[in-house]
């Protein structure tokens, strides 16, 4: 037997402001709804499912700076520069954590700061 990731904990102060930009980055939706937070993930999933789900989970003081763990995002079914344009365009911001200019990924924030990195592969649509 072993474990398998089944969700992923994004500390936010506005769970919703964020589920509005996460779910319309990865084409989620919101499944579950908790006291503290919102549960997004695909259309129809829900927990324990093989998908890995995003749990936005409000709180007064949510960390900032480098975290030792950020998201990673593909295009799928478009290049990387038409789906910066978009994601831009949702709100997500460019965040310079001493990047060279060489790399093939570009390194944003979402509307509350959070880190992660847009790669260069289209790994397609289902």
């Amino acid at each position: 037997m072993a474990c398998r990731i089944t969700e992923l904990v994004l500390d936010c102060r506005d769970p919703d402001r964020l589920a509005e930009f996460w779910c319309a980055v990865l084409g989620y939706e919101v499944i579950g709804h908790e006291p503290d937070g919102l549960e997004l993930g695909p259309p129809g999933g829900r927990f324990g499912d093989g998908s890995v789900t995003l749990i936005l989970a409000q709180t007064d003081n949510p960390r900032r700076g480098k975290l030792p763990l950020h998201l990673d995002v593909s295009p799928a079914g478009t290049d990387q520069q038409t789906e910066l344009a978009r994601l831009t365009a949702l709100g997500a911001r460019p965040a310079d954590v001493g990047q060279t200019g060489e790399e093939s990924w570009v390194v944003l924030q979402d509307p509350e700061g959070n880190e992660f990195c847009l790669l260069r592969k289209d790994v397609g649509t289902d």
